[in-house]
């Protein structure tokens, strides 16, 4: 019954053309070799504009160093969940660090970010809380909140307006608290969320700001007051911007504590590796510092020529229709440039779309080529269009 049930649904995705592999891309950086869709495809050189690497740190020698010194001291897993014994001084070294670089009093470290937004929304979203979520959050919000039990209010994407008739809302009917969260970077059209007003917002009505900066290598800059005298608790990822492998929360010393003590993805699960807790020390260290300020102006500039004003590495190429979106992809892969397909159900029908993906290891010249390619066909500028609806929840 499984088996039939299983190729019934794969029909189906074959017919809607959804059908998706994982290829291998044997690289170390953006550059390296991409194997077939089958068995016995020629594998293909490329360059990479598809990695959420921004700032080429996976690929630098301090963060390998950092690693195998975690490896030579701890060994290669941590062998249990952390409430156990799964938890070396590394973890707590870097969650002290993680709080300083967030401006608040902790941090807790988790495997990834999707389990970070997991832990924060099916702990703090209980019977008698509202939680009101962007419509373009990312979809490690919004299963999060479908684990939390409590009731789950969207907003149209970005309005301000909108949240702040919702939380009124939530006054008139009583509910005891309310939960707003949102993405500062949204991860596939690439535009930032009005967080200072969405901040305001929350001030005026006492509710809890859920943060996902998984993708604000370039801002927004929240260091200028705008989360002051406000419960917020700021999600991130240390795969990103920081070239490791984990996920974190940072917040009031009480947010956490509840964490370690309430949250399922927190509990019940191994401990992120030394090696990657190593990893993401050097990784913060440098961003932290004069490299890490060049390597952001590097991309700045990248993300300035392909599409300029645009405020993040991640610029969207809105084609429409699926068919025409996997052709352009796989016209731009015969030229030796990977940039993926994205269509239904992570986005919205009929705003398939190139996600175009940048970063400080890209080289001046590899910038000028996806630039000349998408001018060759008719994407001239790789200007993005406004962000649309979003696909269903």
């Amino acid at each position: 019954m499984w088996d039939s049930w299983a190729v019934g649904r794969l029909r189906q995705v074959v017919d809607a053309g959804q059908w998706r592999t994982v290829r291998a891309f044997d690289a170390r950086g953006p550059r390296g070799r991409l194997g077939g869709d089958t068995p016995g495809d020629p594998d293909r050189v490329v360059t990479s504009f598809a990695s959420n690497d921004y700032l080429g740190l996976s690929a630098h020698p301090a963060l390998a160093t950092a690693a195998v010194e975690a490896i030579e001291r701890w060994g290669t897993g941590s062998g249990a969940a952390r409430l156990v014994v799964g938890s070396r001084p590394i973890h707590h070294e870097l969650e002290d660090e993680l709080a300083a670089w967030r401006g608040t009093e902790a941090a807790l470290v988790l495997p990834t970010g999707f389990a970070a937004n997991l832990a924060v929304l099916s702990t703090f979203g209980d019977r008698d809380v509202r939680i009101v979520s962007d419509e373009l959050n990312h979809a490690s919000i919004i299963d999060g909140t479908r684990l939390a039990r409590a009731e789950v209010a969207v907003y149209r994407h970005a309005d301000v307006e909108h949240l702040a008739a919702l939380l009124d809302r939530d006054r008139a009917d009583g509910v005891a608290r309310s939960l707003v969260v949102t993405d500062t970077v949204f991860s596939m059209d690439g535009d930032v969320a009005p967080v200072a007003d969405i901040a305001e917002v929350c001030r005026a009505h006492g509710a809890l700001l859920v943060l996902d900066e998984a993708h604000a290598v370039l801002g927004p800059d929240l260091d200028h007051g705008e989360l002051d005298d406000l419960e917020v608790l700021r999600v991130g990822t240390l795969s990103k911007t920081l070239g490791s492998l984990g996920g974190f929360v940072a917040g009031s010393r009480r947010h956490i504590d509840l964490l370690i003590n309430l949250a399922r993805p927190f509990i019940f699960t191994t401990a992120p590796t030394p090696a990657d807790m190593g990893a993401a020390r050097a990784g913060l260290a440098i961003v932290s510092g004069p490299e890490g300020a060049a390597l952001k102006a590097r991309l700045a500039g990248h993300v300035e020529r392909l599409s300029p004003g645009h405020p993040s590495p991640i610029v969207p190429v809105v084609v429409g229709p699926e068919a025409e979106t996997v052709a352009l992809a796989a016209r731009l892969l015969d030229e030796g440039i990977l940039v993926p397909a994205i269509r239904p159900p992570t986005v919205a029908p009929g705003t398939s779309r190139l996600r175009v993906a940048l970063s400080a290891a890209h080289t001046d010249a590899e910038i000028s080529q996806l630039a000349d390619a998408l001018a060759r066909h008719g994407y001239a500028g790789a200007v993005p269009t406004p962000p649309v609806a979003a696909a269903p929840r």
